[in-house]
């Protein structure tokens, strides 16, 4: 069973940054389109920002200017870097891999914005 494996959540301050990582096999990570979601409390989930086999990137308008999406071919890893983190980014991230009607998700890791 292919496996998505997340990690970098945790507790922020309000206007403190994150790193959150998304680790996938090699053959997800040549081929899938990549990308993170997240979900908050009675909420539905929603894209944050994904990313192409070849880095073509897609972000939310929400988000635009804070988090940014990069793809590490070394460690085949996915990252999403978010800055300036506000109450509301406050979710289970999800890491997610795609291709056509093929779908992986991760586990989630909690991101929580505190101070």
């Amino acid at each position: 069973q292919e496996e998505l494996v997340e990690s970098g959540g945790g507790v922020v301050q309000p206007g403190g940054s994150l790193r959150l990582s998304c680790a996938a096999p090699e053959n997800i990570f040549k081929a899938y389109v990549m990308g993170w979601y997240r979900q908050a409390p009675g909420k539905e989930r929603e894209l944050v920002a994904q990313i192409s086999p070849l880095g073509r990137v897609k972000s939310d308008d929400s988000v635009e200017g804070r988090f940014a999406i990069s793809r590490d071919n070394t460690n085949r890893t996915v990252n999403l870097e978010i800055n300036d983190l506000k109450p509301d980014d406050a979710a289970v991230y999800y890491c997610n891999a795609r291709l056509f009607s093929l779908v992986v998700w991760g586990q989630g890791t909690q991101v929580t914005v505190s101070s």
